[in-house]
């Protein structure tokens, strides 16, 4: 993890808590005088939610944060970026990713104008639904609707798109064509972090070496069953877990 806490109470605690998961928090640095970044939530009955983002010390990464932290980058499997971060800090990483021949992925969320072009060389531009509409200004409702966007989003210089849509799935689309990736059934009772848990799983099954079909398909596994449980990071299970239903559920489609 290559991020900045503040010197609060929530500072050292989060470092912890990534050390607690076995995450490399060496490059976690603690800005003082200024508030780690939080993210308040509400959940409703629905199960849909609202964040209120609080950028915080996040809003202090640099792109010198990503050249000082690039022994450990060179090593990763996948970059993953998120827009909490100042875009211009964005931009250089998926510099640095293209550099190296790491892959990239560009999660836009929290959704803020942003220059396309300079994430062309990511491998992936994985906005959910409201992100998509937002930076594109073409509303994401249907299926169809996510095909147009992504057509517009591969027009502007992007790679390959995936359209999160909640209970229906994932939409990809690159040069070679588009196509709904399935949902699974769940009783969903909070959605939040269901994306995190798209796009962390997807990595990571990508780095395994797991076909991008295949692997588009256990990410919305794991981000559904996510949305069963109660929470963010404490709602996403562990990896028999995961691997358990996988065999009882995805293996069949």
């Amino acid at each position: 993890m290559v991020a900045k806490v503040g010197n609060d109470l929530f500072g050292p605690a989060t470092i912890k808590n990534f050390e607690s998961f076995g995450i490399d928090a060496a490059n976690v640095g603690i800005a003082e005088g200024v508030s780690s970044g939080v993210a308040p939530i509400f959940v409703e009955p629905s199960g849909q939610n609202r964040i209120i983002v609080v950028k915080g010390a996040n809003d202090l990464i640099a792109p010198e944060d990503v050249d000082a932290a690039a022994p450990l980058l060179r090593k990763a499997d996948t970059i993953v970026l998120q827009f909490e971060i100042p875009l211009r800090t964005v931009y250089h990483a998926v510099q640095f990713a293209k550099a190296n021949g790491i892959r990239c992925i560009v999660n836009p969320a929290p959704a803020q104008p942003v220059e396309l072009k300079n994430l062309n060389p990511a491998d992936y531009f994985i906005p959910n639904e409201s992100e998509a509409e937002e930076i594109t200004g073409i509303p994401v409702h249907t299926v169809d609707d996510a095909n147009n966007c992504a057509e517009y989003l591969l027009g502007q210089g992007l790679r390959r798109v995936v359209i999160t849509l909640g209970a229906r799935g994932s939409f990809v689309a690159g040069v070679d064509g588009a196509e709904l990736i399935p949902a699974f059934k769940v009783q969903s009772v909070d959605t939040t972090g269901a994306g995190d848990a798209f796009i962390g799983s997807f990595a990571v099954f990508l780095g395994e070496g797991i076909p991008e079909k295949e692997a588009l398909l256990r990410a919305n596994l794991y981000a559904a069953l996510s949305t069963t449980k109660v929470g963010t990071q404490k709602s996403f299970c562990g990896r028999a877990e995961f691997e358990k239903e996988w065999q009882n559920r995805g293996a069949r489609l």
